[in-house]
């Protein structure tokens, strides 16, 4: 009895060895303040022991401590790099981890949303870089930290062309999608865009009229810096925090989705995927009304993504807009509720309103600040109409849009009719719009 020999197809069925790869070689040095860290938090979660078991250390004692804390923090980043591996397969990403504890991530590539890259300062002078992968249906993001910066962005323009249907044999080929620029903010305009917001002057006036007012009423030190230096944690997240993180705001079109690059200290590279935003939101703060500035942000499910344009012109405001939902025109004219809503909420109902097209359901709300969100029909999940006892009886409904990412758009105060109409027509065109939706593909 003869065995035949293998043929091609055979060939091709048996399976590739898996080449693994390793993180870059500065990581060690990342991982080996995990011990110290640990005696951080004893010391901060018992401070009055921590103190205590320091007075008592002589400084023999504590070179001898240093030495051996030192050379053991060292092996533990060394190993637990050298036992963390990477590799790309026809179908997945496989991440091995575990020094003591084994764990493998299998990410799958068909789910892959967005792969963004992230530079902290010390990071950027060491000339490495970190992946951050961002996976449908998963909250928390694994990452890779960290690759040499030639490497991370090679490896990301694999998964992403992995992730668009490209064969392995090629997908080394496809490297960075080119890069089209939308929108750049200028840093002055984004220091006086922030001077001009006032969440910015009310933590700072916060911050200068609280912790005095406390010193007079208690003489306590302790009452006065537990409540001053939060407040002043406050007012610097809101106007440098926001420099800072906002700082160089880049945005770009790709095959691949829009690309925003910003960061002073800390850079970072997002990528916006394609088909997944839930909603935009159209910010208008009172203060930026004469200069025509608005602030867009967004809901994007599955991704911590949330701001789009920090600061830009109207007309600039809506092109980007555009670009993340091809097709859809920001309306102009909306419709106020009937003027009844005033006894149910006074004075403000002039802020709401209402338009529907034949892409997108819009809502505003708000009079010093208005905020318009625009939501795509095809990513609506749910339609609810609601009415209180108030509300019925002057003949007035709520209509709630509820989207993937787990938010909600209202349309408040509309008349009860009125809502019943808009439930069902916005129902059926959830349903068309779902049908008609382009694919959630990369490079589509």
């Amino acid at each position: 009895m003869t065995t035949p020999a293998p043929g091609p197809q055979d060939a091709a069925r048996e399976e590739k060895p898996l080449v693994e790869r390793r993180l870059h070689p500065v990581t060690p040095f990342r991982r080996a303040w995990a011990p110290v860290a640990v005696i951080a938090g004893w010391a901060v979660h018992d401070p009055d022991q921590a103190q205590e078991q320091l007075t008592r250390l002589t400084t023999t004692a504590l070179l001898i401590g240093l030495a051996v804390i030192v050379p053991a923090a060292a092996l533990y980043g060394f190993l637990s790099w050298w036992f963390t591996h990477f590799a790309v397969t026809e179908t997945e990403l496989r991440i091995r981890t575990g020094l003591f504890f084994r764990r493998t991530a299998h990410i799958r590539l068909d789910r892959l949303q967005a792969v963004d890259v992230t530079q902290p300062l010390l990071a950027r002078v060491a000339g490495v870089t970190k992946l951050k992968l961002d996976v449908v249906g998963t909250h928390k993001k694994d990452e890779l930290a960290f690759l040499g910066e030639d490497d991370a962005r090679a490896l990301r323009a694999e998964l992403l062309a992995r992730a668009a249907g490209f064969a392995p044999e090629t997908a080394h080929e496809v490297g960075e999608a080119p890069v089209r620029r939308l929108l750049h903010v200028p840093a002055g305009v984004l220091a006086v865009s922030l001077v001009l917001t006032g969440a910015t002057w009310g933590s700072l006036a916060a911050a200068l009229v609280v912790p005095p007012v406390l010193w007079f009423a208690t003489h306590s030190v302790w009452s006065v810096l537990a409540t001053g230096v939060p407040l002043l944690g406050a007012a610097g997240a809101s106007s440098v925090g926001r420099f800072v993180g906002e700082y160089d705001w880049t945005v770009g079109d790709s095959p691949d989705g829009l690309r925003i690059d910003h960061g002073l200290l800390d850079r970072t590279h997002e990528t916006v995927p394609p088909g997944r935003v839930q909603t935009v939101r159209i910010i208008e703060p009172l203060l930026w009304r004469r200069r025509g500035w608005v602030r867009v942000e967004l809901d994007v499910a599955g991704s911590s993504n949330s701001v789009l344009v920090p600061v830009a012109p109207r007309e600039v405001a809506e092109a980007v807009v555009a670009g993340v939902l091809p097709g859809v025109t920001v309306p102009s004219a909306l419709s106020r509720p009937p003027r009844r809503a005033g006894w149910c909420v006074p004075f403000w109902w002039r802020g709401y309103g209402i338009a529907v097209t034949d892409t997108v359901f819009a809502t505003r709300h708000g009079l010093l600040r208005r905020s318009l969100s625009l939501v795509p029909h095809a990513k609506v999940q749910s339609v609810r109409l609601t009415q209180g006892p108030w509300k019925r009886f002057h003949g007035l409904a709520d209509v709630h849009v509820d989207t993937g990412a787990g938010k909600t758009v209202t349309a408040r105060l509309r008349r009860a009719p009125e809502a019943a109409e808009l439930l069902q027509a916005q129902a059926d065109r959830s349903r068309t719009g779902r049908r008609e939706a382009r694919p959630d593909r990369w490079m589509a």
